[in-house]
């Protein structure tokens, strides 16, 4: 039996990317992951393993849900790959929050 909700409205598709990224950085390790990155401007998935007590292939999933959500890319470096933030999904994502609820809390 599915429940019937007249009150929730579809979601635009710049609303489902948006939803899509807050949800990746809803996880405190990813939202660790994108501060690394903020501040190494790049790092190889050794360096940010470093940077916690989690296994490489548990960093590894994190940083798929990143670049699955459009936060991050990576770029094949030999036998490693690097990550950086994705600069303008950062800043439209950025742009998006600052729009969101224009009534609220002003």
């Amino acid at each position: 039996m599915s429940k019937s909700n007249p009150t929730l409205r579809i979601l635009s598709a710049d609303e489902k990317r948006l939803a899509k990224m807050l949800k990746a950085l809803g996880n405190p390790v990813r939202y660790e992951i994108v501060q690394i990155l903020a501040e190494r401007k790049a790092c190889i998935t050794g360096d940010l393993v470093d940077c916690t007590t989690l296994a490489q292939s548990t960093v590894s999933q994190h940083l798929k849900v990143l670049k699955e959500a459009g936060l991050v890319s990576g770029e094949i470096n030999g036998p490693a790959t690097c990550y950086c933030l994705n600069s303008s999904a950062i800043q439209w994502m950025k742009t998006q929050i600052d729009n969101w609820l224009p009534d609220c809390c002003r």
